[in-house]
């Protein structure tokens, strides 16, 4: 397979409150914007080193006149989304099988998987923007071959991961569905409160 290069990709969803939103234009912007790339470069040599998920390899990752590259392999198949109904239900199989792979992977700490433990409960590894268009399948034989996009994954509440992959959309709640962000929100704002609170003063 060959190469490609991977430069911007597009979120599903991003977990911070209005007020947050910067224009693209901003350093703040394009600071979280790198750290989200740099997020998913550990994460997909994280993911092939401890399990058997299937996602591309990472073959590098450079920074450009401040921006930030990943250079990984092209997976050659079809989105998820593309296929019919009762091709997804197979699919949907093996998916799950994928999830609780990661699911079991387990750490006492939050975010992302670099650094060291803390004194935190014992959080899973979750995805955390399973959509369908974040599947890679082999149209013929209907395995997954790839599952990309992994710039928000890291160690979280198992709820983290809601299944938004059992439709096409979004990785995110759309019309009926119930909004996970808030409750989303308030645990990571919490967390933050409570990091403030252990925070050791400077001497």
């Amino acid at each position: 397979m060959s190469g490609s290069i991977l430069m911007e990709p597009t979120p599903s969803h991003d977990l911070t409150s209005s007020e947050d939103q910067w224009s693209d234009k901003s350093p703040e912007r394009g600071y979280h914007r790198q750290e989200r790339f740099q997020n998913e470069a550990e994460s997909l040599r994280y993911i092939r080193r401890v399990s058997d998920v299937p996602v591309p390899t990472l073959y590098g990752s450079i920074e450009v006149d401040g921006v930030y590259l990943l250079i990984m392999e092209y997976i050659d198949g079809v989105g998820m989304f593309r296929l019919s109904e009762d091709q997804k239900k197979l699919v949907l199989v093996e998916l799950k099988q994928f999830i609780d792979t990661l699911h079991r992977i387990r750490l006492n700490k939050i975010g992302g998987p670099t650094g060291a433990e803390a004194e935190t409960p014992e959080y899973v590894f979750c995805h955390n923007d399973l959509s369908q268009h974040n599947i890679i399948v082999d149209p013929k034989t209907l395995k997954i071959k790839a599952i990309i996009d992994w710039e928000y994954a890291g160690f979280f509440p198992e709820y983290f991961d809601a299944p938004f992959y059992k439709r096409i959309g979004p990785s995110a709640a759309i019309d009926e569905e119930t909004d996970d962000v808030p409750k989303l929100l308030q645990f990571l704002n919490q967390s933050k409160s409570n990091d403030s609170h252990h925070a050791k003063p400077q001497a």
